[in-house]
């Protein structure tokens, strides 16, 4: 009998397991379809892309590189919006990276250098944009100009920008070095200071595509304030929190101002709950996390399709979240809690 029934057992288990590589093979044919080309093409034909660099879009550009002891090496449009474009030789002195970029890495610049050399060819050309003063700003390539000054080289070959805006929206573009939460934090809150200060009038939501997710102006502010700010246990509660707004950028900037110092008090009475655990024998580097997760108020709130809106006004969740943290029983967390968060738990910053 007790064979009889595991060969039921497992005539019963046979069509699941064809039910799963079923709905595998769809997941990965609908993942190849996203990936189809596309059967409207757009763009300009390649006659239209060469261009003089005496041209008029060019032209002033081209004599601004003269200008700095530069020079032009050739002009085309690019090939997706037709904007103008140049391919220049500078001197290295002449570009300086963007002031709301991330920080540099010594290591990763030593790193670069050291390929650089090996290989004999600096390749990648910079994007270079005008930037204030009429200085020549590089939005994307901090590490790799700190690597040829490294190497002591005296040209840099980039792609010169007529469009200042330019230098605003490279982020999304940018994969010289994978951004971790606290680099995109930080360079996305520089961004938007600089971007409250040349445009008054614009509005915070008017950048939703530089800025990528709202919550890294929040954690920015407090990144500048703390630089080990544990960010990535709190971005979980932000994104189904933090919207952007359709306030001028400097007014959301002072009122984000608040929402990170309230942020950093919730933190304090985070780390003293940590403490009282630590005290009665916790170790675990997802304590912080296990923490804040608790303390979210909105943890269990699952968005609807096509819903955009958030969980809960910012302001609200961050009252309830404090009240939540200044309650919080230690004597309630249970050791296979923080089994399961670990498993769950997001990277670190």
């Amino acid at each position: 009998m007790a064979a009889s029934s595991k060969k039921k057992t497992a005539k019963k288990a046979a069509p699941k397991k064809g039910k799963a590589k079923k709905k595998a093979a769809r997941k990965k044919s609908s993942s190849a379809k996203n990936l189809a080309p596309s059967k409207t093409q757009r763009g300009l034909e390649a006659s239209e892309v060469a261009i003089s660099v005496d041209d008029a879009s060019v032209s002033s550009l081209a004599d601004e590189i003269r200008n700095v002891g530069g020079s032009p090496l050739a002009a085309y449009r690019e090939p997706l919006s037709g904007r103008p474009l140049l391919l220049a030789s500078l001197p290295i002195k002449a570009v300086e990276p963007t002031p709301f970029q991330r920080d540099l890495s010594p290591t990763h610049v030593k790193r670069l250098a050291q390929k650089i050399e090996e290989s004999g060819s600096f390749l990648d050309p910079l994007i270079v944009v005008r930037g204030a003063e009429g200085r020549l700003w590089t939005p994307n390539g901090r590490h790799r100009l700190a690597a040829a000054k490294v190497l002591g080289l005296k040209q840099i070959t980039a792609l010169v920008s007529p469009d200042e805006d330019l230098s605003f929206k490279i982020l999304a573009l940018n994969t010289e070095k994978a951004h971790n939460l606290k680099d995109r934090s930080l360079e996305v809150i520089r961004m938007a200071t600089a971007l409250a200060e040349a445009k008054p009038r614009a509005k915070e939501k008017d950048f939703e595509a530089e800025f990528e997710s709202a919550e890294l102006l929040t954690l920015g502010i407090v990144y500048e304030r703390a630089g080990r700010f544990a960010g990535a246990a709190y971005s979980p509660f932000l994104k189904k929190v933090d919207r952007f707004s359709s306030r001028t950028l400097a007014a959301s900037l002072r009122e984000r101002e608040g929402y990170a110092s309230r942020l950093e008090e919730i933190n304090v009475e985070v780390g003293r709950i940590i403490e009282e655990l630590t005290e009665r024998g916790f170790k675990s580097p997802y304590l912080r996390t296990y923490v804040v997760a608790r303390i979210n108020p909105v943890r269990f709130h699952r968005a609807k399709k096509g819903e955009t809106g958030p969980a809960m006004p910012i302001g609200a969740a961050l009252t309830r979240m404090a009240a939540s943290a200044r309650k919080f029983d230690a004597a309630s967390v249970k050791r296979g809690d923080l089994a399961l968060v670990a498993a769950v738990a997001p990277s670190s910053d």
